[in-house]
């Protein structure tokens, strides 16, 4: 056998290291359209490509991978290496990150929903929550409070909801319960056709799903400031295929991050929010402004009663559910505090 010259040699180290990394493609499972939702995930597969001249790929499908409540199951075999999915259609798969959906936190921007969620996301017993599916959360998908569209009689107090079947989820739906609504946990794709049938009289969504989702074509009324919380939706990656990416390419993904969200939030500021005002007068849907006294009178019924029994379950199923309700609140009062 011939030895190799020390040329040789260094030709050789100096190939291995120039070589490329080995080409990847991640299959990616959303729902719905592209749409404000997934407007993080199309930047995150943009910006991962560009890193890598091509090199680590993503196939996002909106649908033909997997339906929305079982993306955490095909995260959790390996059916695909990235998904987004909401902790409300599932509440025992990830019982730590409900702590998000509880109603009335007092979030009141896009910003400071991104800064609590991440800070959540963080905590040690919330990734292994995740970890029990082979999950390890990426990045959240910040939504601003939702609201009703219904149709029907309008809503001119808060007691008119009671026996009003509306289509609302988590601590949401939690919150409706306790004005006497019956909450109903259609999917998101299933709610126009819902409402158009009379299986709910109400939904209860952000101003992009209202819109993507085609409530709106429907709706006659829509509440302006019933804000009793919000969805929260992370995206997750398949924690196996995570690890077996090269440094290059998990420096790729990860380096993404905080440029998707940036893209996420100011297109969701601008865009989206730009037309909900003029798409609600374009269908002539009627704003329904409940008096602060009624609102007031909402959050006490059902900000304390449904936090106080989320914690209880937790800590009942061995979480730190004090913990985590602690670290909201206070993390809430103190990014209020940084931008005042």
């Amino acid at each position: 056998m011939k030895k190799l010259t020390v040329a040789a040699v260094a030709a050789l180290m100096t190939t291995a290291l120039t070589a490329p990394a080995f080409a990847v493609e991640w299959n990616v499972s959303v729902w719905g359209k592209r749409r404000a939702f997934t407007e993080h995930v199309e930047k995150m597969k943009e910006l991962v490509e560009q890193k890598t001249n091509g090199e680590f790929t993503m196939n996002i499908s909106y649908g033909g991978l997997s339906k929305n409540r079982e993306n955490l199951d095909g995260i959790s075999i390996g059916a695909f290496e990235m998904a987004q999915f909401c902790a409300g259609y599932h509440r025992d798969k990830n019982p730590t990150i409900t702590v998000l959906e509880l109603p009335f936190l007092g979030v009141d921007t896009l910003e400071l929903e991104r800064e609590l969620s991440e800070v959540v996301y963080d905590h040690p017993a919330v990734k292994a929550d995740l970890a029990r599916w082979n999950a390890t959360l990426l990045m959240p998908s910040p939504m601003p409070q939702y609201n009703v569209v219904g149709k029907g009689d309008k809503p001119s107090k808060l007691e008119d909801f009671s026996g009003l079947a509306v289509r609302a989820t988590g601590g949401i739906g939690q919150a409706m319960e306790k004005v006497g609504a019956v909450p109903t946990s259609v999917t998101a794709t299933e709610a126009r056709q819902a409402l158009d049938s009379g299986i709910v009289q109400g939904v209860a969504f952000a101003p992009h799903a209202h819109m993507s989702f085609g409530t709106v074509e429907g709706g006659q009324w829509w509440t302006t400031n019933l804000n009793p919380g919000t969805v929260n939706c992370p995206v997750v990656v398949n924690t196996d295929a995570l690890n077996a990416l090269s440094d290059e390419h998990r420096e790729a993904l990860m380096s993404s991050v905080e440029e998707s969200l940036d893209h996420y939030v100011e297109n969701y500021n601008t865009n989206t929010m730009g037309k909900w005002g003029p798409t609600l007068e374009e269908k002539g849907i009627e704003k329904v402004t409940f008096g602060d006294d009624e609102i007031a009178a909402f959050e006490e019924k059902a900000a304390g009663p449904i936090a106080k029994a989320w914690v209880e379950e937790m800590n009942g199923r061995g979480l730190p559910g004090q913990e985590l309700y602690d670290l909201v609140t206070k993390t809430i009062e103190e990014k209020k505090a940084q931008n005042q």
